[in-house]
């Protein structure tokens, strides 16, 4: 797929970050370009930049839950119907949250919640759409993993478990597309995409997604947690007050967002570019290529300590340890 002129796109998630900028950047190319998210707010936003950047662009927008079979076929229905169609030629299967991070003492609705969205996501979108892909004569389907689908932590002390084995998943799935396909539609390829520490929205939508109140709302409970665990990673907030942790969670939230090494539209372009190059396996952003470097060199390390010193000495990740989230 060389080109994206005259082609129509599925992108899911694309109310914000990389969603959002995916959605943007094929309008310009000339693609018709179908959306879902579960905010019809941030989707309407998405889709004003859209049309701003092409005016007589068609972008559609459906409210849709991407971990709700139901939802994503009715999404389907309304793209067939919508662009009047009975193919598309690129599915990029986008959203994600984060959340679930203990199995052991986690809260289990949290955990499957982010694995639904993760994995079962993926999993529908690729269910409910291949049959368009393959009706079409060039076909493609990009589904989001992370470097947490092939390291599946966010460094010592902080279980990352749902949102990992759902990227594993993800990785595994579409990996094992790319023989199934060659097989059985030889004109559809797929490529997974990992990328790093990403500047999206993430750490504060999943929250308000899980049902979890803003970090400057949570309980004496709940900053009690985010203390002891901040402590026992060596972060001196021993003698902060209450409210102090609760802006400090608040602030990394930002901080996750404005500060990243890659930008969502930076992110994008990388994603389209491995696209047009035929690519299957996606790393985004050079933290992503470093992890992905020294998970390989030294695969029984990846889970000790020194894994997460030795990338910070490369330049990268610095501040994991202290609550940051460096997945997309």
């Amino acid at each position: 797929m060389r080109e994206f002129d005259g082609r129509i796109a599925v992108v899911t998630g694309g109310g914000t970050g990389m969603g959002r900028e995916l959605v943007v950047k094929l309008t310009t190319l000339g693609c018709r370009v179908a959306t879902c998210d579960v905010s019809e707010e941030n989707m309407a936003e998405t889709r004003r930049l859209a049309l701003e950047a092409v005016p007589d662009a068609q972008v559609l927008t459906v409210r849709a839950d991407v971990g709700v079979e139901a939802d994503m076929e009715a999404f389907r229905d309304a793209v067939v119907a919508g662009f009047d169609t009975d193919h598309i030629n690129l599915l990029l299967n986008n959203a994600g949250i984060g959340g679930g991070g203990s199995f052991v003492e986690g809260d289990r609705d949290q955990w499957e919640r982010t694995f639904g969205v993760c994995w079962y996501g993926v999993y529908y979108g690729c269910r409910v759409f291949m049959p368009l892909l393959v009706a079409s004569q060039e076909g493609y389907v990009v589904n989001t993993s992370s470097v947490n689908g092939f390291w599946a932590s966010l460094g010592p002390g902080i279980p990352h478990t749902s949102y990992s084995a759902a990227k594993f998943a993800v990785k595994g799935f579409t990996e094992a597309l790319i023989n199934d396909l060659r097989v059985n539609a030889p004109h559809v390829r797929c490529a997974v995409v990992m990328p790093g520490h990403i500047g999206t929205s993430i750490a504060i939508n999943s929250g308000k997604i899980l049902g979890s109140v803003s970090p400057l709302e949570m309980s004496a409970e709940e900053v009690a947690e985010v203390r002891n665990q901040w402590v026992a990673m060596g972060v001196p907030v021993g003698n902060e007050t209450d409210d102090q942790i609760r802006r400090a969670v608040h602030q990394r939230q930002i901080d996750f967002r404005d500060n990243a090494p890659t930008s969502a539209a930076q992110a994008a372009d990388i994603i389209l570019d491995g696209v047009k190059n035929e690519r299957w396996r996606i790393l985004v952003g050079e933290d992503a290529g470093v992890i992905d470097e020294i998970v390989c060199e030294e695969p029984e390390a990846a889970y000790e300590p020194e894994f997460l010193t030795k990338v910070q000495s490369r330049g990268h990740f610095q501040g994991v340890g202290a609550g940051n989230q460096p997945s997309s």
